[in-house]
């Protein structure tokens, strides 16, 4: 119900954009016809207004209104394009999203993230950080094929004590026949909120903050 309100108010506003913007071409082309007609009425008699000017002056009339209703029709598609965006986010709220980032949160000896590969590879490291710098662990997913791989670590540290829980960095390099190169990480986080603006749609995950739509990769 409340998305079938929502759709309904977001057609309604795209509606309301493209009626104002035809109120204003209408009347840009009546004053453009005032001025025309007065024109002719001054003209000197002795030297009148050439049928090519009024022609030329027309055409031109035509082409700004057409300019003008092009760019009315695409700002009314954004806002309207824009308003499903928010709607789709919003059903992201209280979900758990895989987006681009290299931090992971500890909590009772469980943490998650991920690796985005473009090629497969022979094997993959991961090299976990504290909040100094100080690597506390090193993760070994072996061979893997190119897309999404998901990985969890128990908080055991490479010297075997259990890390406290809290915010870790982690970086990611996969090695193919000997030639190492560094792979894309992927944190997960709670989408908290939601937000628009003039720049586009943003979602708060977690630790990472605002994000943009375009860096979520997937949604639990």
């Amino acid at each position: 119900m409340v998305d079938s309100v929502n759709n309904s108010t977001a057609g309604a506003s795209a509606t309301s954009s493209l009626t104002a913007a035809s109120t204003d071409i209408g009347a840009t082309q009546d004053r453009f016809l005032k001025l025309l007609v007065t024109q002719m009425k001054n003209q000197d008699p002795l030297n009148p207004m050439d049928n090519a000017q009024v022609t030329s002056q027309m055409a031109q009339l035509s082409t700004v209104t057409g300019i003008d209703k092009l760019n009315s029709t695409v700002q009314a598609l954004s806002s309207s394009m824009m308003a499903t965006q928010s709607l789709q986010a919003v059903s992201m709220i209280g979900h758990v999203a895989l987006t681009d980032g290299d931090s992971m949160s500890l909590a009772n000896g469980s943490a998650y993230g991920g690796v985005e590969l473009t090629q497969p590879a022979d094997k993959v490291t991961v090299q976990i950080t504290d909040n100094k710098g100080v690597l506390v662990r090193t993760l070994h997913l072996g061979a893997q094929e190119s897309g999404i791989v998901d990985f969890s670590w128990d908080g055991m540290t490479d010297g075997g004590a259990t890390a406290d829980d809290g915010t870790y960095t982690f970086s990611a390099v996969s090695d193919l026949s000997g030639k190492k190169s560094d792979v894309a990480t992927l944190s997960y986080g709670l989408v908290n909120s939601v937000a628009q603006s003039s720049s586009g749609v943003t979602v708060n995950i977690g630790n990472q903050g605002e994000v943009g739509l375009n860096t979520i990769r997937k949604i639990l």
